[in-house]
């Protein structure tokens, strides 16, 4: 039986504690074999090619689209390019030093960069001409693009590893210079089939080119999706990510690192909820198929390699009701819609759930009443000024505003305790935290609070404190 694992980009950043920490850690120094690692790309690379995850700077993604409106931004692409290109070859001299190996490292790289901007430069050309709009090949550049992160790193990995004499093999997934598109299952099967796992470690593109799209269908949460799926079609006996932190009760740097504790055991259904929140122990489409054929997800932090770790799985539920963890984020723009003819018509949030999604934003949560509804929307404000401009289109009476704001959860495998919201709502009160609205389903795994931002890490440390930093025998009083 074979695992499945994950590095994620800011462990990838630093090989040694990967290679150390991971691949040939414990009993693996020995035989490494009998594993599969997909890897991201090092940390900030992604940033460069698309556009900053968190605040937005353009990549060379960004620039080239937005060259086709500003013809005085038309070089401002290339300039990004060179940029990333200079990044990825300062990673290659800090893993590889001046060896041979490094030269081959540089060469590969650079090859695949050349290839990229005559593409871009062939596009934008082609595109002058009335008959091709440029609309209509973003999404195909834009995997393009993302491809490119994982294919160092992947390449970069292998070479690495080569050098202390593991039989690592570089697994190239990202369709370069191929003909046809397979659907995503059919492509990672037919991947593994090639391989012998039992013999050879395979270093993995996080990013693969599918007849669904990667990033078209899962965005930036693509090198997940890969992991995952080929667990599922490989059959693993357990799927394993690798990350710079452990999955705590709450962020270390919120609260300290002497009050949090990490999971150690959770259920699927609470790592939806973080994905949510944009916390994400594994992107929640990902998560479904591992879920479906009962493959446990363990998260493991590559700097504490004896630590098992937080193992997820379908059927866990702790041992007594509680809450687990304490997440959130700041930066959450809301959109309140208020109309006095909405009472008992349907079209409203149909309409605005349209709009949110046309214009590529995702939607955390929402709430509503008779004649007003409101969405808290993980996206720019750029993005919202555009669905507003929109919704005042369709909805000419209405009064449409919005606000930033931040959202703090509790969440955990069994909130069934009686007061629990009473509880939660106490301990906001008690730091001077104004709740301005707050969220809870009858499926009992998460109690979301919506606060004003300036509040955010008070009310994490608050709720931290009132929920989980509790005596053992409090607890059990509450639970009864």
């Amino acid at each position: 039986m074979h695992t499945i694992e994950k590095i994620g980009g800011t462990s990838m950043s630093d090989y040694a504690a990967v290679r150390d920490n991971i691949v040939l850690h414990g009993r693996h120094a020995q035989n490494p074999y009998g594993r599969v690692f997909v890897v991201s790309a090092y940390g900030g690379i992604t940033d460069l090619l698309l556009e900053h995850k968190r605040n937005g700077e353009p990549g060379v993604y960004a620039l080239f689209a937005g060259a086709a409106d500003d013809a005085g931004n038309a070089g401002h692409w290339e300039a990004q390019l060179d940029r990333v290109l200079e990044a990825m070859l300062e990673h290659n001299a800090r893993l590889f030093g001046d060896a041979t190996d490094r030269h081959e490292a540089d060469a590969f790289i650079t090859q695949r960069l050349q290839g990229v901007r005559s593409c871009l430069q062939d596009l934008q050309r082609v595109c002058t001409y009335g008959h091709f709009q440029l609309a209509e090949h973003l999404i195909t550049l834009r995997e393009l693009l993302a491809s490119v992160g994982e294919v160092h790193s992947a390449y970069n990995m292998a070479a690495l590893l080569r050098r202390e004499g593991v039989k690592a093999r570089f697994i190239d997934l990202t369709g370069w210079r191929t003909a046809g598109l397979l659907p995503l299952d059919q492509r990672l099967r037919q991947a593994f089939d090639e391989l012998d796992v039992d013999q050879e470690l395979p270093i993995v593109t996080g990013y693969c080119q599918c007849a669904e799209g990667m990033v078209r269908t899962f965005d930036r949460g693509y090198s997940e999706m890969t992991f995952a799926r080929l667990a599922v079609v490989s059959g693993a006996s357990e799927a394993i990510i690798h990350k710079e932190f452990h999955l705590s009760s709450a962020d270390p740097r919120l609260v300290g690192t002497e009050k949090v504790t990490p999971l150690g055991r959770t259920n699927y259904d609470v790592a939806d909820q973080l994905a949510n929140l944009g916390m994400e122990a594994i992107h929640p489409r990902a998560a479904k198929g591992l879920r479906q054929q009962g493959i446990p997800l363990r998260v493991k932090n590559t700097f504490e390699p004896e630590h098992a770790g937080t193992l997820i799985t379908q059927e866990y539920v702790s041992g007594q009701p509680k809450v687990e963890i304490i997440a959130g984020r700041k930066g959450v723009l809301a959109i309140e819609v208020f109309d006095q003819d909405m009472m008992g018509a349907n079209r409203y949030d149909g309409v605005i759930v349209g709009a949110v999604h046309r214009h590529r934003a995702r939607i955390i949560t929402k709430d509503l009443n008779a004649n007003t509804i409101t969405h808290f929307l993980d996206t720019g404000l750029s993005t919202v000024k555009r669905i507003i401009a929109d919704l005042e289109q369709e909805f000419p009476n209405a009064e449409i505003q919005t606000r930033k704001l931040a959202i703090v959860s509790a969440i955990g495998s069994d909130l069934k305790v009686s007061g629990m919201l009473a509880r939660t709502v106490r301990a906001l009160a008690e730091v001077g935290v104004d709740i301005l609205a707050i969220h809870q389903s009858m499926r009992q795994v998460d109690i979301q609070f919506v606060v004003e931002e300036k509040d955010y890490e008070k009310a994490v440390r608050a709720l931290h404190a009132g929920l989980v930093e509790v005596p053992q025998d409090q607890e059990e009083e509450m639970a009864a």
